[in-house]
C-alpha cells in the first residue's frame, strides 16, 4: 500500500465538491430536452472543455500510454497529417453546423427526418449494440489502471468475506458515474465535466513539468537512441518505422480519413452535439477543440518515454530498480496496459500521488458518465419511443420519460461491470479493438450522415445498402480478431470458413474499420446514382421559406454575394473577437501542415534524416507544447466559467417545452426553434 492520507483525501475531496454543485443543477435536468441535450443553452468554452474530458478519458489515456511506448514521438510527427482535415473542419463547420441546425436531440432522430423511422430504430438499436461493445472494455481497463496506481491488493477481507478488490473498485466507480448523470442528466454531467477538465489539465500540465525536471533531456535522449530492431521513436522515417505492426504510417493514414468521415458519426458524447446555444456556438466549439490535444498529448509523450527511461536507462539502475520489479511481475500479456499505472504509483511523491489519482479518476468519470448517458438514451429515444409510438403507445410526461432513461443508463452500467468482469482485457491494443468495434456503427454511418446533410440524391436505399454494408464487415471483423477461440474449432469442419477467418485476422482493428468504411460508402454513392432522391435539405435545415432562426444566425442564408472569407467559412457571424480566436487557434494546425509538407519528402529518400537530427526538434516541441498547452487550458478555464454563467441564465430563459422529447412531428421542430429566437432575442 503506497497511499497516504493526502493522497486518499484529494480525490475524495474532488469527487465531494463535484457532488456538491452536481446537486446544485438537478433542476434543470427535469425536461427531456434538459437531461439530453441541456436544453440547448451550452456555450462554446463550455462545451470545448467539458467534451474534450468526455472524449479523453482514462480508457484514451491507457490507449496512448500503451501507443507512445512503443513508437513516441513518431505518432506526433505522422499526426501532423490530420492538420489539413482539422483547419477545414474548423473552417466550414463541417457535419456539425447543418447537424445542430437540424434541432435533432440524438443522431438517430436526424436519421428519421432524412430518411425513415424504419432506418432511425435499426441505426438507433446498431449504435447502442456497437457502443455496448465499446465500452464494455471501459470500467475494468479504468479500475486496472487505478488500482495498479494505488497499490491495492488483489483482495481485501470484509465483515469475514474476501473481496475481489477488481470488482469493488468497479462497482465504486460505475456508482458514482451513475450519481452524477441521475442528478440532472446531461446538465449535471456537462458542468461537472467542465470542472474536472479545468482540474485534470491543470494536474497533467504540472506531472508532465515534474518529469520532465526529474528526468532531464540529456537521460531521455540516452534512452530515445536506444531503440533497435528496425524501431525509432524520434525518427518518423517509413524505414524506422518498418517493424512497427499496429502504430505505423498506415495507421495515421487511416486516422486523416476517419477524422472526416467519422464526424459526429460516433455516440459516445451525443448530449454534447445537440447542447450548443446556436449552431454558430457549435462552430465555435468546433473550432476551439483543436487545442483539447495539447496538453493531453504531451502527457501521454511524456509519461511512458520517462517510464522507459526509468526502467531502460543505465543511469537509473538503482532508482528504477523497484519499479523494474513491479513490472516484471505483472503477467506478459498485461505489460503493456499495465506498466505505466503501475510506475507511475512508484514514481510520484507522496501529496502529488493524490492529485494524480484525483485527475485520473476525473478523466474515467467525464468519459464513463458521458457514455452511460448516451448509450442509455440512445436505446430509448431511438428504439425503445418509437416503438411504443409504432405499438400505439400514448406519450408520456417528462418524468416518467427520464425515468425511462435513467433505467436504461443503469443497465448499461450493469452491462459495463458484467462485460468487464468475464472479458477482463482485449485481445489486441486498446487502440484497435476501440476502432473495431465502434466501426460497427461508424462504418455505415458516415455515409449516411454526410450523404444525408450534403446531398438531396441519397434516400432510404442508399441509406439502408451503406449501413448493412459496413455492419457486415465489422463484425466479420470483429468476430476474427476478439473470438478466436470460438471459431478455431472451425478447422476441422469448415476448413474454408477457418482459412478466410484466419486471413481476416491478419489485419488489424484500424484496417478492418477502414474496409468497413469505404465499402459503405462505395454502396452509398452506387445507390445514390442508380435510384436517386429528390429530398428537400432546406426544410431538414430550417432554411429559406423554413427560416425560423435570428436575424445574425439566418444573414447567411441571403442571396446575396458572399466574400472569399464566408467562402471558406468566416461569415458574417463572426464577431471581430470570434476572427482572432479563429485565426489563433489554426495557427497550430497551420504551422504543423506547413512543416509536415516541407519535410515529409525527405523522409522517403534512401538516406532520411538521423535519429540524432530529431531530437532538438523534439526538444523544442516539447517545451513549446507545455508553456502553450498550459496557457490555453487557463483561457479555457475563464471562457467556460463565463460560459457557465450564461447557461444557467438561458436555462431559466427558455423554460422547457413538454413537446421536445426527441419526437419527430411535422412542424415541431419549427416552432421549438421559434420559441427559441423569441427568447435569445
Amino acid at each position: 500500500m503506497r497511499m497516504t492520507f493526502i493522497d486518499w483525501l484529494v480525490p475524495i475531496v474532488l469527487i465531494a465538491g463535484l457532488a456538491a454543485v452536481g446537486i446544485a443543477t438537478r433542476r434543470h435536468g427535469r425536461s427531456v430536452a434538459g437531461f439530453l441535450a441541456a436544453n440547448r443553452c451550452a456555450g462554446r468554452y463550455l462545451i470545448a472543455l467539458a467534451d474534450a474530458r468526455a472524449s479523453i478519458g482514462l480508457i484514451t489515456l491507457a490507449w496512448y500510454f500503451q501507443q507512445n511506448y512503443d513508437v513516441g514521438y513518431t505518432s506526433v510527427w505522422w499526426g501532423l497529417a490530420e492538420g489539413p482535415v482539422m483547419i477545414f473542419l474548423a473552417l466550414t463547420g463541417w457535419v456539425a453546423y447543418r447537424y445542430r441546425r437540424t434541432r435533432a436531440l440524438t443522431l438517430a432522430q436526424f436519421l428519421e427526418m432524412r430518411y425513415d423511422r424504419n432506418f432511425r430504430v435499426f441505426c438507433g438499436g446498431l449504435a447502442f449494440v456497437a457502443g455496448l461493445l465499446n465500452y464494455g472494455v471501459f470500467p475494468g481497463i479504468s479500475a486496472r489502471f487505478l488500482i495498479h496506481m494505488m497499490g491495492l491488493p488483489a483482495a481485501f477481507t470484509l465483515g469475514g468475506f474476501e473481496l475481489d478488490t477488481y470488482l469493488v473498485f468497479m462497482t465504486l466507480m460505475l456508482s458514482t458515474a451513475l450519481f452524477f448523470i441521475f442528478l440532472g442528466g446531461q446538465v449535471t454531467v456537462m458542468v461537472t465535466d467542465f470542472l474536472q477538465g479545468a482540474f485534470c489539465n491543470l494536474v497533467f500540465a504540472a506531472l508532465a513539468a515534474y518529469l520532465l525536471f526529474v528526468f532531464p533531456w540529456s537521460d531521455l535522449s540516452t534512452t530515445l537512441l536506444s531503440v533497435s530492431n528496425g524501431k525509432s521513436l524520434v525518427n518518423p522515417a517509413p524505414s524506422s518505422l518498418s517493424a512497427e505492426e499496429n502504430f505505423n504510417v498506415t495507421y495515421w493514414a487511416i486516422q486523416v480519413v476517419l477524422i472526416l468521415y467519422t464526424a459526429k458519426a460516433w455516440q459516445g458524447d451525443q448530449g454534447y452535439n445537440a447542447a450548443a446555444a446556436t449552431p454558430h456556438e457549435s462552430k465555435m466549439a468546433n473550432i476551439l477543440n483543436g487545442w483539447r490535444f495539447r496538453v493531453f498529448m504531451l502527457i501521454t509523450l511524456v509519461v511512458p518515454l520517462c517510464i522507459r527511461t526509468l526502467l531502460e536507462n543505465p543511469a537509473y539502475a538503482e532508482t528504477g530498480a523497484a519499479v523494474r520489479a513491479a513490472v516484471a511481475a505483472i503477467p506478459p500479456e498485461q505489460v503493456s496496459e499495465l506498466r505505466t499505472p503501475v510506475a507511475l504509483g512508484l514514481m510520484i511523491p507522496a501529496g502529488f500521488l493524490g492529485f494524480v489519482i484525483a485527475a485520473m479518476f476525473g478523466a474515467y468519470l467525464g468519459t464513463d458518465n458521458t457514455y452511460l448517458h448516451s448509450w442509455g438514451s440512445i436505446l430509448v429515444q431511438d428504439v425503445i419511443m418509437p416503438i411504443r409510438r409504432r405499438l400505439g403507445g400514448g406519450e408520456l410526461s417528462a418524468r416518467a420519460h427520464i425515468r425511462v432513461i435513467k433505467v436504461a443508463i443503469f443497465c448499461v452500467a450493469v452491462w459495463g461491470f458484467a462485460f468487464s468482469a468475464i472479458f477482463r482485457s482485449p485481445d489486441q491494443r486498446i487502440a484497435m479493438y476501440c476502432n473495431l468495434s465502434a466501426s460497427l456503427f461508424y462504418a455505415g454511418a458516415g455515409c449516411a450522415i454526410i450523404g444525408g446533410l450534403y446531398s438531396r440524391r441519397g434516400g432510404s436505399l442508399s441509406a439502408w445498402a451503406g449501413m448493412l454494408t459496413g455492419v457486415v464487415i465489422a463484425a466479420v471483423g470483429l468476430f476474427a480478431q476478439e473470438f478466436s477461440k470460438t471459431w478455431a474449432p472451425w478447422e476441422q469442419s469448415f476448413p474454408p470458413a477457418y482459412a478466410f477467418l484466419s486471413w481476416v485476422k491478419t489485419f488489424n482493428g484500424q484496417l478492418l474499420g477502414f474496409f468497413a468504411m469505404a465499402a459503405a460508402t462505395v454502396v452509398y454513392v452506387a445507390c445514390a446514382i442508380a435510384r436517386p432522391a429528390n429530398f428537400d435539405l432546406d426544410r431538414l435545415l430550417h432554411r429559406g421559406k423554413y427560416r425560423v432562426e435570428d436575424n445574425e444566425e439566418a444573414a447567411i442564408e441571403t442571396d446575396r454575394k458572399r466574400s472569399f472569407w464566408e467562402k471558406i467559412g468566416i461569415d458574417r457571424n463572426f464577431t471581430g473577437w470570434d476572427r482572432v480566436v479563429t485565426w489563433v487557434t489554426l495557427s497550430w494546425p497551420i504551422a504543423g501542415t506547413l512543416l509536415f509538407a516541407a519535410v515529409t519528402p525527405f523522409l522517403f529518400l534512401a538516406a532520411p534524416p538521423s535519429d540524432a537530427s530529431w531530437l532538438g526538434f523534439w526538444q523544442g516541441y516539447t517545451y513549446f507544447t507545455l508553456v502553450v498547452g498550459t496557457s490555453v487550458v487557463i483561457w479555457f478555464t475563464i471562457g467556460g466559467f463565463r460560459d457557465l454563467r450564461r447557461m444557467f441564465q438561458l436555462l431559466e430563459e427558455r423554460g422547457t417545452d413538454a413537446h421536445d422529447d426527441g419526437t419527430v412531428r411535422e412542424g415541431a421542430s419549427e416552432k421549438r426553434a421559434a420559441k427559441e429566437s423569441s427568447n435569445d432575442g
